[in-house]
């Protein structure tokens, strides 16, 4: 997936199943990162906006990642 303007990014994650994302950074983050995907877990729409206009970039990172962890389950 190439990389897309920020303003593209936060509607990809905004109409994303939070679950891979959240998941990825649960099993791959630091505890920083594991701690914010339980956050994204638990956020309505709001927060979760909150959460992805304060750290993009981060998040950016976690949603491809737990794209990738889908397709490797045989998810997606």
């Amino acid at each position: 997936m190439p990389d897309h303007p920020t303003e593209d990014r936060l509607a990809t994650l905004l109409s994303a199943e939070v679950y891979w994302t959240a998941r990825a950074m649960q099993e791959q983050g630091s505890r920083f990162y594991r701690a914010l995907g339980a956050a994204l877990e638990a956020a309505d729409l709001g927060n979760r906006r909150r959460l992805y206009a304060t750290w993009p970039d981060e998040f950016w990172d976690f949603y491809r990642r737990g794209l990738r962890l889908r397709d490797e389950l045989g998810e997606g």
